[in-house]
């Protein structure tokens, strides 16, 4: 299975959201690092300190009331909160939870061989710093353990501040990762907008320049495209024109030697009227695709005006089909249908005539008109069938191309301009054309 590939966009705002992540998670562990080290040393010096002081007041009364030392450390040593003081023999042991046993043993070893020390251990499930101090006037070891869970509390809380951080961070990443690739992104839609009214027949569109060097050179070499490609359009166009205007003489002149020609047909052999016959067909053919691409001319030079004006659609369907000799064909109106459009009815009687042509010439002859309503408002649609098998997929917007033709038509009538034509005069109306 293929997972769609993402959009830029997204990647863009991945990459912020990614970054920020790993720089909120890096700078987490980093500082939880940082400040656990210090934490603990700064309790541990503290520990000492509280250490030493208790280790000198029991280091006096053992000198003055060696018997009272059970009782100067039930009731006169300070001692933090679960924290607990023992002498190294264990006999002068506070009534804590505690005991010397529960020290680790390399404290204890060293208590034991008269040496100071420091060690951390766990108890209970909970961390203590132990601290060791050897009294030589007596001849022991004093020992005192301190809770260490104020700063584990402390990095906790940090801990905690860091990750709302983190998360706060990659929000903000996000947002500024999506508006950020928004903004990059927005010359690009415009090249993309440029280009999709380019193709939609807009060959004058053009991108603004931009106060950014590598932008304008995008604007820049879109622009010289777009000129070249309009350049090139309207000189195929002109010689389109100027092909059919040049061919419009002769043809005419050929047009009416041949039409003196078959008048005196039946004056001439059958072999000959034969031939007669082919060579009336073709130029009258000839003449119908000069015609037809003088019109195309026309409307690529945007030389044909649009006379709207208020019409009866069906009225106007029904005039148009007799006149061209469908009379017979039914017209079918559908419910709701807007009768009354602004409509050009040149254009609207060359597109209709165009399709009912079609349809005769290819299709077995059209069966049905229909008249609807239209996708937008106050628009309407008319279809045209025919008695044809249809036309493939493949092929249904490539006959509207100019000189294209279905598979099933190559061989009979017609320029190839009808329906490229009826796409033109649609698309003028405001409309489209398809299958």
């Amino acid at each position: 299975m293929t997972l769609p590939a993402l959009r830029l966009r997204t990647r863009v705002t991945l990459f912020f959201a990614l970054i920020a992540l790993a720089a909120g998670v890096g700078l987490t562990v980093v500082t939880y690092a940082f400040a656990r080290n210090y934490l603990l040393d700064e309790r541990t010096t503290s520990a000492r300190q509280q250490a030493f002081t208790n280790a000198t007041s029991v280091r006096e009364e053992l000198r003055r009331d060696p018997d009272a030392i059970s009782d100067f450390f039930a009731n006169d040593l300070r001692l933090e909160r679960d924290g607990f003081a023992v002498l190294s023999d264990g006999s002068t042991a506070t009534d804590l939870a505690l005991q010397l046993d529960d020290l680790p043993q390399e404290l204890q070893s060293a208590a034991a061989s008269r040496q100071s020390g420091t060690q951390q251990f766990s108890a209970g499930g909970e961390p203590y710093v132990a601290i060791a101090l050897y009294l030589p006037e007596a001849d022991t070891t004093y020992i005192e353990a301190f809770p260490l869970e104020p700063a584990d509390g402390t990095l906790r809380a940090v801990v905690t501040a860091l990750a709302i951080g983190t998360v706060v961070t990659t929000m903000l990443a996000t947002f500024f990762g999506w508006s950020t690739s928004k903004r990059l992104l927005r010359p690009i839609s415009r090249v993309a907008d440029a280009a999709g009214e380019i193709a939609s027949g807009g060959l004058d569109t053009r991108l603004e320049p931009e106060n950014d060097p590598d932008l304008d050179r995008l604007a820049g070499s879109f622009n010289e495209m777009a000129d070249a490609v309009q350049a090139r359009i309207e000189r195929e166009a002109r010689f389109a024109s100027d092909v059919s205007h040049e061919l419009r003489s002769p043809i005419t002149a050929l047009t009416a030697a041949v039409e003196v020609l078959h008048h005196r047909r039946l004056e001439l052999p059958e072999r000959t009227q034969q031939a007669l016959d082919v060579v009336v067909s073709q130029v009258r053919r000839f003449d119908d695709m000069v015609i037809d691409l003088l019109e195309l001319s026309r409307l690529d030079a945007g030389a044909t005006e649009l006379n709207l004006e208020q019409t009866d659609i069906v009225d106007l369907t029904q005039r148009i089909a007799a006149r061209m000799g469908f009379a017979d064909v039914p017209i079918e109106v559908g419910e709701r249908t807007v009768r009354q459009v602004m409509i050009d009815k040149v254009r609207y009687e060359r597109i209709l005539t165009n399709l009912l042509e079609n349809g005769k010439n290819h299709g077995g002859g059209p069966t049905r008109i229909a008249i609807g309503r239209g996708h937008l408002r106050g628009s309407v649609s008319v279809a045209v069938e025919d008695a044809g098998p249809g036309v493939a997929h493949s092929e249904r917007r490539r006959i509207f191309e100019r000189f294209a033709r279905g598979s099933a038509a190559r061989h009979r009538v017609g320029t190839g301009l009808g329906l490229a034509l009826v796409a033109e005069h649609a698309s003028a109306l405001g409309g489209e054309a398809w299958v």
